[in-house]
């Protein structure tokens, strides 16, 4: 595509403004389309950069008139300016996509269901406490192309939901990663799992026998999917379950990686990321890293100084001996599993959003274990209702955060914990799930 082609952009909020700010760095002529409002943070970049933009409309006919369209993956497939750009035959791609053509730096992309954010945080702590120029991006961080077009990294990690994959075809991952697969978004896949695993399995597209795939070996749906393909790429399994044949492993309650002729190995209580699932996304990192060469004294440094994200299982605070976890991030079934699992206390269990197509009897034995009750956070709670009556006696509906949480705190005694983990999206009653952690978290505080 020649450089004074003309790119529309949909999108103006991080992804697509610095999908913009490279695009026009490139030479290209860009339009940004938002059919909602811009933030003043993105519009007054836009307008200094004197790119030309439209906000709370879809201009149609200036749309499709574009040579290339760079979409925000927020965007479904059948929006109707989607229906409309296929039409006509517009190559439609991810920022991802396009800020790859300006880089020549080597890609660490990490996908799964779950722990991506965690484990695209901790490699990415790896490589910077290694002291390499390394760019964090994504569904995390800032925006990839925004730092292709002002930084000069030799590493970016990451994090790449299926969205994301959906719009890339020419992006090569140098390392892969893939975490687990679970049913989500089956709602932007036509309820097709197989369609969903196609996605994820877009991580390795492109890649050749120089590349790396790290995934789960416990993951039955990985596991079979991986038989089907025969890629032709090196492959790093890790399993907690199994030693044979693993690139990484735990034994005798020891994380161990064995990669470039030397075994790493850590006691897994010196991790500073707790709970089972944390030994996965652990794993995955450490072996990204040693793929890389990188020491394992600073592989074992990182593993214990570590920080999580917020809103994934971050604890605020303890109120007259009830401690309260946010884990607003967890929007899905199986991310509320792994939040369930790890607890140690009687759970007070606030649950709901937007509904996605959810299985909720995946998690009814650890609810019937550790929750003492349900407090609903969403504007349709029938669905828990009827999961769950039959062993939670005390499920309760409630319409804001701050009522959410007076109504746990009420609930809850000494010893006991109010984990916020919805197995939801948030979009009924909040912006976004960091919108609603942040509220949680401001009414625990107020208590």
């Amino acid at each position: 595509m020649s450089k004074n082609s003309k790119i529309v952009i949909l999108g103006g909020a991080e992804s697509g403004v610095g999908a913009a700010v490279l695009a026009q760095k490139q030479g290209y002529n860009v339009f940004v389309s938002d059919l909602g409002r811009i933030s003043d943070e993105y519009k007054n970049i836009l307008i200094e950069k004197k790119i030309d933009f439209e906000e709370g409309k879809h201009s149609h006919e200036k749309i499709t008139n574009a040579n290339e369209v760079i979409k925000s993956p927020g965007i479904p497939d059948n929006a109707e300016v989607i229906k409309k750009i296929r039409e006509k035959n517009i190559p439609i791609v991810s920022e991802i996509e396009f800020g790859f053509r300006f880089t020549k730096a080597k890609m660490i992309c990490i996908t799964g269901t779950n722990g991506k954010t965690t484990s695209t945080m901790l490699t990415h702590h790896i490589l910077k406490k290694a002291g390499l120029k390394v760019g964090l991006g994504g569904n995390v961080g800032k925006s990839f192309a925004m730092q292709v077009a002002e930084n000069n990294y030799d590493y970016y990690v990451l994090e790449l939901s299926s969205f994301q994959l959906d719009d890339m075809h020419n992006f090569k991952a140098d390392i892969a990663i893939l975490l687990n697969i679970t049913p989500d978004h089956l709602d932007r896949y036509d309820y097709s799992l197989q369609k969903y695993i196609d996605s994820k399995f877009r991580i390795m597209q492109n890649q050749t026998p120089d590349d790396a795939f790290i995934f789960c070996a416990d993951d039955q749906y990985i596991r079979t999917e991986l038989l089907k393909k025969n890629p032709k790429v090196q492959l790093y399994p890790f399993s907690i379950s199994t030693e044979e044949g693993m690139t990484a492993f735990i034994k005798n309650n020891q994380i161990n990686i064995n990669l470039n002729k030397t075994q790493f190995s850590m006691s897994i209580y010196e991790l500073a990321l707790k709970g089972k699932h944390n030994l996965y996304n652990s794993m995955a990192s450490g072996i990204a890293s040693r793929i890389i060469d990188i020491s394992k004294e600073i592989v074992r440094e990182s593993f214990a100084d570590f920080e999580n994200v917020e809103h994934r299982l971050e604890k605020v605070n303890t109120v007259h001996g009830i401690e309260f976890i946010n884990d607003s991030k967890a929007t899905n079934v199986n991310s509320t599993w792994y939040a369930l699992e790890s607890m140690e206390k009687p759970v007070i269990l606030i649950l709901g959003g937007v509904d996605k197509g959810n299985d909720y009897s995946m998690i009814k034995e650890l609810i019937k274990e550790k929750v003492k009750a349900i407090v609903c956070l969403g504007l349709d709670n029938k669905k828990i209702h009827k999961a769950y009556a039959d062993v939670v006696s005390d499920i309760v509906d409630t319409a804001t955060a701050a009522e959410a949480v007076r109504v746990a705190y009420s609930k809850g005694k000494k010893g006991d914990v109010v984990l916020l983990s919805p197995a939801c999206a948030s979009f009924d009653l909040f912006k976004n799930y960091e919108d609603r952690g942040r509220q949680f978290k401001n009414a625990v505080r107020s208590l």
